[in-house]
């Protein structure tokens, strides 16, 4: 599967600004949850192309492979392969005995929204608030159309950048979390 999308750094005011014109336009708000992401390194990973990312999100667990594609605008395209996982820590143990080893840990609250064929979320992580708008390139731009979100600053870093970048280390893990 190929992942589309596109971010954004956003300020507090910004952030209530786009909430208020998802309103308007009669997006569906399909509610909040905390994630807990792990990022893994190790065996044939690419650092900076691909990733193995274990989700934690209410009570559930994702595994995820994704890999980069090249861009040159703020609209990226990546390869993304996901599975849910019935037991995290079984999963953590298998990914211990293949020899991928923990890179990153972040926290993130996120508010996800249906705005025609389009999820548009937005994302408070330790270390700032975000949009992120996936669908396919021409419905991402009718969605910064109608939500008139031109002046919006694009985020090119992924969230691991992010936090290896703005995390604190703690042993061999950087982390970003909320306490």
């Amino acid at each position: 599967m190929i992942e589309v999308e596109k971010k954004y750094r956003l300020t507090a005011t910004e952030r209530e600004q786009v909430l208020q014109r998802l309103k308007a336009a009669g997006a569906e708000d399909r509610g909040e949850e905390v994630e807990e992401s792990t990022i893994y390194r190790g065996g044939p990973l690419q650092p900076g192309m691909s990733a193995l990312r274990l989700r934690r999100v209410s009570g559930k667990a994702v595994l995820t492979y994704k890999e980069r594609f090249p861009r040159t605008s703020a609209i990226k395209r990546q390869r993304e392969e996901e599975t849910v996982v019935d037991d995290a820590e079984a999963m953590t143990a298998i990914l211990d005995a293949l020899g991928f080893t923990r890179l990153l840990v972040y926290e993130k609250r996120r508010h996800t929204w249906r705005l025609g064929p389009t999820e548009v979320v937005i994302d408070e992580l330790p270390f700032g608030l975000f949009m992120e708008i996936e669908g396919e390139e021409d419905e991402i731009i009718a969605a910064e159309q109608t939500l008139g979100i031109h002046g919006l600053t694009a985020e090119y870093a992924t969230y691991p950048q992010l936090t290896e970048e703005l995390g604190k280390r703690s042993g061999d893990v950087i982390e970003a979390r909320f306490r």
